[in-house]
C-alpha cells in the first residue's frame, strides 16, 4: 500500500514539473510569436504542441496510477468495514465527534 502511495507522489511531482514546463514553452511561444519572422513562429509552435502532447501523455499515465490507487484503497477500505463493522461505525463516530468539536469552537 505504502509503495503505490509512493507511486502516486512520483506521478503527481513528475507531472508537476511537466506542467511548469508546458507553461514556460507556452511563455516562450508568446515571446517568439511577437519577435520573429513567420519561420521562427512555425518552430516554436510545433515545439510547443510536441510538449504538450508530451504532458498530455504523461498527464493520463498518471490519472491511470491515481485511479487504481484510489480503487485498491477502496476496496481495501470496504472489505475492512465489511470485517469489522462495529470498528469502522467507533471510528466514524470519534472522527464525526472531533469535527462537530472543532467546528463548535469556533
Amino acid at each position: 500500500m505504502m509503495n503505490q502511495v509512493d507511486e502516486f507522489n512520483r506521478a503527481r511531482t513528475r507531472m508537476a514539473g511537466d506542467i511548469k514546463t508546458v507553461i514556460a514553452d507556452g511563455e516562450d511561444l508568446l515571446k517568439a510569436a511577437a519577435d520573429v519572422s513567420g519561420e521562427g513562429f512555425a518552430v516554436a509552435r510545433k515545439k510547443f504542441a510536441e510538449k504538450l502532447g508530451s504532458a498530455r501523455a504523461k498527464l493520463a499515465d498518471a490519472s491511470e496510477a491515481a485511479v487504481g490507487t484510489a480503487r485498491e484503497v477502496a476496496a481495501a477500505a470496504d472489505d475492512y468495514v465489511h470485517d469489522s463493522p462495529w470498528t469502522a461505525i467507533g471510528i466514524a463516530a470519534a472522527g464525526g465527534m472531533l469535527i462537530g468539536f472543532l467546528a463548535a469552537r469556533r
